[in-house]
């Protein structure tokens, strides 16, 4: 049984895979080939093509742009006040809602930068907060 098992995996896993794997490999090498993949320790290709898992939630919000708001504003104190009393998962989500993914980029983690901008509504308390995940702007009503 257990030659059978072994032998049934390594088919699954391993043969049955190598013709579209190859196929795969082929077109990804001739995109990209090897040699530039080479200069990368495992972690950090991984860093590369993930981005970073980790994130510096202070630094985050010191690259904050806003547009309509000054970081003095009552509105903008009171978000980064919940923001920081958030568990990491739910930071994390909120960076979904914001770009689209739970990492930030490879690049430098302090050229990650977002806007927070106020939609000027005319009465904002029927606005919901809303996101541009293309341009990364956070519209927050006052």
């Amino acid at each position: 049984r257990k030659e059978y098992v072994d032998l049934f995996v390594n088919y699954m896993f391993n043969e049955s895979v190598q013709k579209p794997f190859k196929d795969f490999m082929q077109g990804f090498l001739r995109g990209c080939p090897a040699r530039n993949w080479k200069m990368f320790l495992p972690v950090e290709l991984q860093v590369v093509l993930q981005g970073h898992a980790t994130i510096d939630w202070h630094l985050l919000e010191k690259n904050v742009g806003y547009k309509q708001y000054n970081e003095s504003d009552q509105t903008i104190k009171d978000f980064w006040s919940v923001f920081h009393k958030l568990s990491e998962e739910k930071k994390k989500m909120f960076l979904v809602f914001l770009s689209g993914s739970d990492r930030i980029p490879a690049y430098q983690p302090e050229c990650f930068t977002f806007c927070i901008e106020d939609p000027q509504a005319k009465n904002p308390d029927e606005l919901y907060p809303y996101a541009s995940t293309c341009y990364r702007i956070l519209f927050l009503p006052r």
